[in-house]
């Protein structure tokens, strides 16, 4: 039951008013001052004061319960209702403002409204808390010396609002380091924005990050701000960053260089305050000898790079993550379940082409596919057709096939696999679109044919 004080001089008023909260299932505490009101305001849910009150008036009850660090919502009442009255007040922090003689449901109207945002502000705190309690290092898993040194250095590049770059291959917990870092960073309480480039259609890519005006386009009946403009005063993160288009990379540079862009179908330039983020797990530095990556843009998103080892290069941490998994997955089927040492051992043989996605869904599949309790090596269900970045051509490359060819056959095969999705194939091979369309057009392959093989 939430508590509401009121706070009025006139005792017949204060009266009335209680009557008819506490009728509206409220417990009511009262007050004929500020200075008797501010006693006991630390257990009321909401506050409604008059303005005009002997001794100190509303408003200077407002200054000193936010004084106490206080976020109780305040409804001020005043018989000297007026424009500038109710600014002077909202300015000051009241949740809203009624002016005398009111009804006493118009009151209750207000009291449940503002009751609501407070419910709303409190559950987004507790949000708030929770995602930074997720994203302090005690709760990323990484026993290893390279990812102990990787959390030394987000300690130091957090409080910062310089650029960084991150480099890993799919899986390794990119996603997972970029908001540890916004979350120890001064813009903790700001929007946090991921932006995922090769899910952007190129063709809905300039709008989407940099917002349009009313009328830019067909169908654009009403203006929107772009990724960029909601992340303002916080962080956003260009997730696949390599497969920015050319025509977007420029406007990107804009934005990192002068923090400032203009709207699609608009010429006023808007300032912005954002920290970038940029991932990707392609090396950048293939993409500029290929000419698909603007060496300037490189430079500006390259201030602070961190590079991301693969899990078979930290072998040293499957066990504290396996570990994680099966507790999580248990917990969400509310089935108990450990792995074994042998189950442990398989885990630890496995290359892991994957990473901790891969690694995560595999503890999950078999947990799902298994009616025990302990999980061992043949409870382990991997995905045993994948090959692991970086494995020798002599493993694989069946006897007299050439080089090309042999590209030729990954390439429509990585397209099989991606029902023609150039965007989808291209991350399959670990390369940029860019660089898979020029492949394509080396092999004769136009777009129209890449879709129907």
């Amino acid at each position: 039951m939430k508590r509401i004080l009121i706070v009025e001089d006139e005792e017949k008023l204060r009266r009335v008013v209680q009557l008819q909260l506490q009728s509206a299932g409220f417990e009511v505490d009262q007050a004929g001052t500020a200075e008797e009101a501010l006693r006991f305001a630390d257990r009321a849910d909401l506050v409604v004061s008059d303005l005009k009150l002997p001794g100190m008036n509303g408003l200077e009850l407002l200054a000193a319960l936010r004084r106490q660090n206080s976020h109780t919502p305040v409804i001020l009442i005043t018989a000297f209702g007026s424009v500038e009255t109710a600014v002077v007040a909202i300015k000051a922090g009241a949740a809203d403002f009624v002016t005398k003689p009111f009804s006493l449901d118009h009151l209750l109207t207000v009291v449940h409204k503002a009751l609501e945002v407070r419910a709303l502000r409190d559950e987004n705190t507790k949000l708030r808390e929770e995602l930074g309690v997720r994203y302090t290092f005690s709760n990323i898993i990484g026993r290893s010396p390279a990812m102990q040194e990787i959390f030394a250095t987000i300690t130091r590049v957090a409080p910062t609002r310089a650029t960084v770059l991150l480099a890993g291959e799919s899986g390794v917990g990119k996603d997972l380091i970029a908001r540890a870092i916004h979350f120890h960073s001064p813009r903790r309480d700001k929007p946090f924005v991921k932006i995922n480039c090769t899910a952007l259609p190129e063709n809905l890519m300039e709008s989407e990050l940099f917002g349009y005006e009313k009328g830019a386009f067909t169908g654009a009946v009403a203006a929107k701000p772009g990724k960029f403009e909601q992340a303002d005063t916080g962080t956003v993160m260009l997730d696949e960053i390599g497969d920015v288009p050319p025509a977007i990379q420029v406007k990107l540079l804009r934005v990192l260089q002068e923090r400032e862009l203009e709207r699609l179908g608009s010429n006023k330039t808007r300032h912005i305050d954002v920290r970038v983020i940029a991932a990707t797990n392609v090396d950048l530095r293939i993409a500029l000898e290929n000419g698909t990556f603007r060496e300037d843009l490189y430079y500006r998103l390259n201030v602070l790079p961190l590079n991301i080892p693969p899990l078979r290069e930290r072998k040293v941490d499957i066990p504290y993550l396996a570990d994680h998994f099966v507790q999580k997955v248990s917990n969400d089927m509310d089935r108990p379940c450990t792995i074994g040492e042998e189950g442990l051992n398989k885990l630890m043989a496995y290359d892991w082409p994957g990473n901790i996605r891969e690694l995560e869904n595999v503890i999950e599949r078999s947990i799902v596919l298994f009616a025990g309790t302990v999980l061992e090596a043949e409870d382990i269900r991997l995905d045993v057709t994948r090959t692991r970045p970086g494995a020798t051509a002599s493993s694989f490359l069946p006897e007299g096939m050439s080089l090309d060819l042999y590209e030729q056959l990954i390439i429509r095969e990585a397209l099989r696999r991606a029902a023609g999705n150039k965007s989808q194939a291209a991350r399959l091979l670990g390369i940029t679109r860019n660089a898979l369309r020029y492949r394509l057009s080396q092999m004769g392959i136009d777009d129209a044919v890449a879709q129907t093989n």
